[in-house]
């Protein structure tokens, strides 16, 4: 039920009838799941640490290509977080409670315009930019120990089947934008009409 110009908005700061505030207050049932996220990220703060510390140890005894690898090892711990930061905030202030951080000098700026689907399209992105890491570490993997089938762990199937859902996820973004575009272009009609 969509509120027409004539209807009166409530007062703000009314007390809702028991029911609704009993559904609206259910929000807070996620403030566990956004806590748990932030425990996740520390133990990739940890993850990262243990990388990067087996990078240094061991740098004068890696080639080029390991030292490559590990180094996208620790790209993608840092994307991973990244990814976690979007649905921490992002979910948080979109589903949960506002985190009043206009005027904040560290507000990240894309908070600002913050929606369910503005997040839907940056998780997206963040799932591709995680998926083209791990291609390409299964490629440059299975090339550096002898190819595909041979000493790695890495069959032909295997990096076929990881191919393609890198390729469904780019479809998938394409598609979750294309909806929100049309969906975009239909309210904004729907709202030149009404005025």
């Amino acid at each position: 039920m969509s509120l027409s110009p004539e209807t009166p908005l409530p007062p703000r700061g009314a007390r809702l009838r028991p029911l609704p505030m009993l559904i609206f207050g259910s929000r807070w049932l996620q403030l566990p799941l956004y806590v748990g996220l932030i425990v996740a990220q520390g133990i990739y703060v940890v993850l990262f640490l243990k990388e990067l510390w087996h990078l240094f140890s061991h740098t004068p005894d890696f080639n080029e290509q390991q030292i490559m690898l590990a180094v996208l090892g620790l790209i993608d711990v840092v994307m991973i977080s990244n990814l976690l930061v979007m649905v921490i905030v992002g979910g948080y202030e979109t589903f949960v409670s506002r985190l009043n951080l206009e005027g904040h000098p560290d507000e990240p700026e894309w908070l600002s315009h913050v929606n369910a689907s503005v997040l839907k399209i940056k998780l997206a992105m963040a799932i591709i930019g995680i998926s083209s890491i791990h291609l390409l570490r299964t490629f440059i993997e299975a090339g550096n120990l002898g190819g595909v089938g041979r000493t790695t762990n890495y069959t032909e199937s295997g990096v076929m089947w990881q191919t393609i859902i890198h390729v469904v996820f780019i479809i998938s973004a394409i598609g979750i934008a294309l909806v929100d575009k049309i969906s975009s272009a239909t309210t904004a009609a729907a709202a030149a009409e009404h005025d």
